[in-house]
């Protein structure tokens, strides 16, 4: 079973427009509804894979009953969390060429003993867990140091710790030694302070992370692919993708079929590039089905191109 915790779900809406114009009446050719937030996604692309997974999220009002709903839909078990502040709703507009537009609303502030529910019922789950994914922001109200705080005590408890998120929350979780962190380009850089202009720049910095505490490294290097670095050797994965219809929740849908693979090696990068490609290709937040695969198209090498040039050169923030 992969245990999910999402401090900060929301409730997403993607409208597909024709082009994005300010100031005007915009007319959406197609709607979608989806529970979000990164660690909801990486339990959306376990589950459509066939796997259990238990979602740990703090829940409320009406959007926060909604996102329940949909998640139990979609054979997700909701571990809920309930809270004062209204779960937000996030609003996402896609063009045809593959541009999204997101606004992200901040979510409500959690009380000192909403966070430590959440913790508690993390603890709840934690010895039946595979691997416990805890994924994206922290909600007001939670302090970057509490992510630390989950590593520490999942770990107590004999649980394998895979980490996504950044900035300060990734910096002083690395402390706990998550097992795994996953960083995109950017998240990459900002933890290093520095530029990422090659596939070997982020080889090093994935390095230093490691140096710092986390366990293996999985960076999304975009369209360039991903790199896994780790004690037990260096992998660099990548497969062609035609049409990019939208990237949300690929980094996401990528983590989940890391995890679902074992978490550990080759085999698992192959399916995080395998799910990171299919989820690209799919409509707004949608995740991708073992149908939606194809793993024939994925490359993986310990022959890592540390000169390739990153189209999406990492920059910190």
């Amino acid at each position: 079973m992969i245990l999910t915790v999402t401090p900060n779900p929301s409730l997403d809406r993607t409208y597909e427009v024709p082009a994005l114009e300010r100031g005007e009446v915009l007319r959406a050719g197609a709607e979608r509804v989806d529970p979000g937030g990164k660690g909801v996604n990486v339990s959306r692309a376990v589950a459509a894979a066939g796997h259990r997974t238990v979602a740990v999220v703090p829940l409320g009002g009406a959007p926060g009953a909604l996102v329940a709903q949909l998640l139990a839909g979609q054979g997700i078990e909701v571990a809920p969390v309930p809270v004062a502040g209204q779960t937000r709703s996030n609003i996402a507009l896609a063009e045809p060429d593959g541009t999204l537009t997101k606004v992200n609303a901040p979510g409500p502030e959690l009380t000192d003993e909403e966070a430590e529910t959440i913790l508690a019922t993390v603890g709840a789950y934690s010895t039946a867990a595979d691997w416990i994914a805890c994924c994206g922001s922290l909600p007001r109200g939670l302090a970057p140091e509490w992510y630390a705080r989950l590593v520490t005590r999942a770990h107590g408890a004999g649980a394998r710790i895979a980490l996504d998120t950044s900035g300060p929350s990734l910096l002083a979780a690395l402390a706990a030694r998550p097992d795994v962190v996953k960083p995109n380009a950017d998240e990459l850089a900002e933890a290093v302070g520095r530029p990422l202009l090659t596939v070997g720049d982020a080889v090093k910095a994935a390095e230093e992370l490691r140096g710092l505490g986390a366990g293996a490294v999985l960076a999304s290097l975009g369209a360039d692919g991903q790199l896994l670095v780790s004690a037990a050797g260096t992998w660099y994965g990548h497969a062609p993708v035609a049409v990019i219809r939208s990237d949300v929740g690929a980094g996401d849908a990528s983590l989940a079929g890391f995890l679902a693979t074992g978490g550990e090696g080759p085999e698992a990068l192959a399916a995080a590039v395998a799910h990171g490609a299919a989820a690209v290709q799919l409509p707004g937040s949608e995740m991708p089905t073992p149908g939606d695969l194809n793993p024939s198209a994925v490359t993986v090498t310990s022959d890592v191109p540390l000169d390739l040039t990153l189209s999406e050169q990492g920059s910190p923030r």
